[in-house]
């Protein structure tokens, strides 16, 4: 294959409560979400860099189209810290809750960790 681009390149994840979920993300990751109102959906973008490596997304409320869950697609976060402990420290003090601490997947792939945001959906982080 000759694209040099990874398989992803967007993730949308549902939110109930749009400040709630701007909130919880901010305090764990340290984000500075965009919020954007399109009629009767409502995006909060997470930070995107163009020369970065990796996906960017957003929140995304729209009642009809978005329901959070725990047993849909999991989503991996990068840990912005390094060490995916950092973030998940943060997680219940911001209203969510640890599923898995932090877990060594293998030397060579790094650790993971899950958690519950405030929404209900299961997420992941990932570190070296």
């Amino acid at each position: 294959m000759g694209d040099k681009n990874n398989a992803v390149s967007w993730f949308e994840i549902p939110v109930k409560d749009m400040q709630r979920a701007i909130t919880f993300y901010n305090q764990v990751f340290g984000y500075e979400l965009e919020h954007h109102v399109f009629g009767d959906e409502e995006m909060a973008w997470f930070p995107f860099k163009e020369d970065g490596t990796g996906a960017s997304g957003s929140l995304v409320k729209n009642e009809e189209f978005y329901k959070p869950s725990v047993n849909g697609i999991l989503v991996y976060f990068s840990s912005p810290s390094g060490d995916l402990a950092t973030e998940l420290a943060k997680v219940e003090s911001a209203g969510g809750r640890v599923l898995q601490a932090k877990k060594l997947i293998t030397e060579e792939i790094g650790y993971m960790g899950l958690f519950l945001d405030t929404e209900g959906n299961r997420l992941a982080i990932h570190s070296r």
